[in-house]
């Protein structure tokens, strides 16, 4: 039987606009195997973890486990976790970093005002501080939600990690398998599709420059999906690779067409147009799916640069 991921790249499907949506992602590290819902069904505490999902429901925060490319035999409770959290709205930009003993200590964690980019909970309820390393690669390789994140995912992190790449860490979940391996670059938040060892070291250099590699990439996680594709394709029209400069301010219409706004820093404006297409013929969107689908597509129809004067239009 094909592959999910192998039958996606056959058909070309684009990955512009399929980014997980999430304006801050909290990181807990777990490591040993995990389940489908990794959660509730790995290592971690199980009513932690629903606990902890009902705490981040409708905030904007995504909470996803980590652990460290390698083996995965259950190695014990570990005495001292990493946890991450990143913000990635542009202009209001964060990474930071701490470590717990105990993961219960999450709940205490306001996952409303982190979802809106206040990171004052973190640093008084895990001590956390700005992170100072490397940015982060989070590499897709959750082989029970989908073998192809597994065959595909764990490799790259494998190679990654032996070459040298520092901030590496195996993520249980990123959505899009069929577009494995899949890896999303913090602090700026943006994801990659069908990824390359070489795609993903320029991404990470890039993030530590400040600038967007576009190669791969699936799109902003701070935006729905319209403005994902929006923002990706005013950089590729305007030629601006520098992270935090655009900004999506406006999405009119609903599915399947929106007109999407988006706006440069120095006051600078696009519209978008994005329609909503699905993808054919019919494929398996994941490699469990017991039927063939046809994935939601996000088509840029037109970027038009606004002038001074429809500025406020």
């Amino acid at each position: 039987m094909s592959r999910c991921a192998t039958v996606s790249r056959s058909l070309d499907e684009p990955v512009s606009g399929t980014a997980a949506t999430a304006t801050t992602w909290l990181l807990l590290e777990q490591p040993g195997p995990w389940g489908v819902q990794a959660l509730t069904s790995s290592h971690l505490d199980p009513a932690l973890g629903r606990a902890l999902e009902a705490a981040a429901e409708g905030t904007g925060v995504r909470i996803a486990l980590i652990r460290r490319p390698g083996r995965h035999a259950d190695p014990g409770r570990p005495a001292l976790r990493q946890v991450y959290a990143a913000h990635t709205v542009p202009g209001r930009v964060w990474l930071r970093s701490a470590t717990t003993r105990d993961p219960r200590q999450l709940l205490g964690l306001d996952f409303a005002a982190l979802g809106a980019g206040d990171h004052r909970s973190f640093a008084t309820v895990l001590g956390g501080r700005p992170h100072r390393g490397d940015p982060l690669a989070l590499v897709c390789t959750n082989g029970k939600r989908d073998r192809c994140c597994a065959l595909l995912g764990r490799p790259l992190a494998a190679e990654l990690a032996a070459s040298g790449v520092r901030g590496v860490w195996e993520v249980t979940h990123l959505g899009g398998h069929r577009f494995a391996p899949t890896v999303l670059v913090l602090p700026y938040g943006y994801a990659y599709g069908r990824a390359e060892a070489h795609t993903i070291k320029e991404a990470l250099h890039g993030a530590q420059e400040g600038h967007v590699v576009v190669e791969g990439c699936r799109g902003c996680s701070a935006w729905e999906r319209p403005g994902q594709a929006a923002e990706l394709a005013v950089r590729t029209a305007a030629g601006e690779y520098r992270a935090g400069v655009l900004s999506v301010v406006g999405t009119e219409g609903a599915a399947p067409r929106w007109e999407v706004t988006v706006q440069h820093a120095d006051g600078r404006r696009w519209r978008v147009t994005v329609a909503q297409g699905a993808s054919l013929p019919p494929r398996p969107e994941s490699c469990g799916a017991a039927v063939l689908g046809t994935p939601a597509r996000m088509d840029v129809l037109a970027v038009r640069k606004l002038r001074p004067t429809a500025l406020a239009s």
